[in-house]
C-alpha cells in the first residue's frame, strides 16, 4: 500500500501567480508550478537556505525537498527556453499560522504578527548566539502598534529559538547566525533575515515597508560552542562585512 503524500508547510504564497510570455498571452498550454515547489525556490534560492534548512521549515524530508526543487527547477527552465505560461497554483501543502492569517486581513482587519531583532544599544546586534536582549514589535494590519525590549537571561545559542517562540515570534531580524541555529529557528517556525544591520527601529520599518536591506546567505562559520572565554562575536564583526580569518558575516 502506498504511503499517503504529506503536506508541506508552506509560508508565503507568490504575490504573482501567473506569468504569460509576451505574444503568447492566449496560448492555451501553461507550465503549472504547484505551491509547494514554488516554496522550494522560494527558500533554497531567494532565501538562501541550505536544503536540511528548507526541510525544516517544510516540515518534510530532505530526500522530498530535493525532488521538489528539481521538478520546479526543470519547470523554470522550461518556462524560459519555452515561453509557455507559467501558473503557480494547486498541490499537496498547508499554510503557516502567519499566511493563514495574512488572507483573513480583508474581511477581519486583525491581522498580528510579532517581529524579534537582536538587541544592543538601539542597533541589531551582530551575532544570534551572543545577544543579551531582544527588542520585539507587535504588529497590526502593517504598523507597530508596540514595542518592548526583553533580556534572554543568559540563554545561548540552542535554547534563543525556544525563547523566541515561547514569546510567540514569528520573524526575526539578526546580524549573524549559525547553521544550528538556523535549523532550530526553522523547527520553531520563525522566519530568519539575517543580514541585516543598522538602528533597530528602522530596521523593522523597511521590514515593513518591504525595503529591508539584509543578506539571507549571512553565517557566522564559527561552530556555536568555539567561542572563547571573554571573545564576542560583536567584537569582530560577525554579522557585517569583516574581512578576519573566519569570514563571519554577509558572503560575498
Amino acid at each position: 500500500m502506498a504511503r499517503p503524500n504529506k503536506s508541506k508547510r508552506v509560508w508565503r504564497l507568490p504575490l504573482y501567480p501567473e506569468f504569460l510570455t509576451k505574444g503568447r498571452e492566449m496560448a492555451a498550454n501553461k507550465m503549472i508550478l504547484s505551491v509547494e515547489e514554488f516554496e522550494t525556490l522560494r527558500l533554497l534560492d531567494y532565501m538562501g537556505m541550505t536544503q536540511e534548512e528548507c526541510a525544516g521549515q517544510m516540515k518534510v524530508g530532505r530526500a522530498t525537498v530535493q525532488n521538489l526543487y528539481t521538478e520546479a527547477r526543470k519547470k523554470v527552465a522550461r518556462f524560459l527556453v519555452e515561453g509557455t505560461s507559467l501558473l503557480i497554483e494547486g498541490g499537496n501543502y498547508e499554510l503557516s499560522a502567519l499566511e493563514s492569517r495574512t488572507g483573513e486581513i480583508a474581511e477581519k482587519g486583525d491581522f498580528q504578527m510579532k517581529i524579534a531583532v537582536t538587541y544592543q544599544d538601539g542597533m541589531v546586534f551582530q551575532h544570534f548566539g551572543h545577544t543579551e536582549q531582544f527588542k520585539i514589535y507587535t504588529v497590526e494590519n502593517g504598523s507597530i502598534v508596540s514595542d518592548e525590549v526583553v533580556d534572554t537571561n543568559g540563554q545561548g545559542h540552542g535554547a534563543l529559538a525556544g525563547f523566541l517562540k515561547e514569546n510567540g515570534i514569528d520573524t526575526l531580524i539578526c546580524g549573524g547566525i549559525g547553521g544550528g541555529a538556523r535549523n532550530a529557528l526553522a523547527e520553531a517556525g520563525i522566519e530568519l533575515f539575517p543580514g541585516a544591520a543598522g538602528n533597530a527601529d528602522e530596521q523593522v520599518e523597511s521590514f515593513l515597508a518591504g525595503k529591508l536591506s539584509y543578506n539571507p546567505n549571512t553565517r557566522c562559520s564559527h561552530h556555536d560552542h568555539e567561542h572563547g572565554e571573554g571573545h564576542k562575536c560583536g567584537d569582530h564583526g560577525c554579522g557585517n562585512h569583516g574581512n578576519h580569518g573566519g569570514h563571519c558575516g554577509a558572503e560575498k
